[in-house]
């Protein structure tokens, strides 16, 4: 994947426009479509965006002329991913590749772009295989996501999941272990963060969701000292990330 990839137009006005971009395998994230509208295209629209589990938004005109760039979206907008998404397998494949232990990041929720971004560029950093991220109430490979990291995603496998709870078992049964951050758990310095590993790293503002947390093996702390209470989940990522390094040094 080359570096002009990046600044690439990632909005897809019109119907036919749209439609095309779904038919040539083009990864489309999510499609707003004028609320009412139900003709032909706009059906064939509808059709195409459910086959491939495209997330679908119906929304005012207003919203759609807010955020159109060409102002001829013809009631039908998509926005697709800066990078192609690559597979669960291709992570796992980097691994054996390289003669390592599987290291994946997975992300539950994370809705910050600048945020994905920056953990996907530590993950590089870190020698991860890849990083996992949901399809929805996430953010997608947008272009400040591309900005972010710092072309770390021209290297970094991100993979995009329907069910990451599941994408965990079915991992499980590969060998992979899990460990999440969470205020609640262990100090990370007390564990053995060694062996095939996925670290998971909860969104923003809740963390790590329930059904995701229930199929972590170890719950990680990081020591904090200050007033406040939480790292930002860049961060986070980092210094767990970099936990696992020193580990694997070791």
């Amino acid at each position: 994947m080359g570096e002009e990839k990046v600044m690439q137009s990632l909005t897809i006005e019109g119907r036919n426009a749209v439609i095309e971009a779904f038919r040539s395998g083009k990864p489309v994230d999510k499609v707003f479509i004028l609320d009412g509208c139900q003709d032909g295209p706009v059906r064939t629209v509808v059709r195409e965006a459910k086959k491939h589990d495209t997330i679908i938004n119906f929304v005012s005109k207003e919203r759609l002329d807010q955020i159109s760039e060409t102002g001829k979206h013809q009631g039908v907008i998509a926005y697709a991913a800066a990078y192609e998404y690559s597979e669960v397998e291709d992570m796992l494949a980097l691994a054996k590749e390289r003669g390592e232990d599987p290291f994946i990041l997975l992300l539950d929720n994370i809705e910050d772009p600048h945020n994905l971004g920056a953990i996907i560029r530590t993950a590089n950093l870190a020698g991860a295989h890849g990083v996992i991220i949901p399809k929805r109430r996430a953010v997608g490979l947008t272009a400040t996501v591309a900005k972010t990291s710092a072309g770390a995603l021209n290297y970094t496998p991100v993979a995009k999941v329907t069910n990451l709870a599941k994408t965990m078992e079915e991992l499980k049964e590969k060998g992979l272990w899990f460990v999440c951050a969470d205020m609640g758990g262990e100090s990370m310095y007390r564990l053995n963060l060694k062996g095939p590993i996925g670290l998971v790293i909860g969104n923003e503002g809740e963390g790590v969701s329930r059904l995701v947390k229930e199929k972590c093996d170890f719950v990680a702390s990081i020591p904090m000292k200050g007033e406040i209470d939480s790292l930002n989940a860049s961060v986070a990522a980092g210094v767990l990330a970099y936990e696992i390094v020193r580990q694997r040094l070791g």
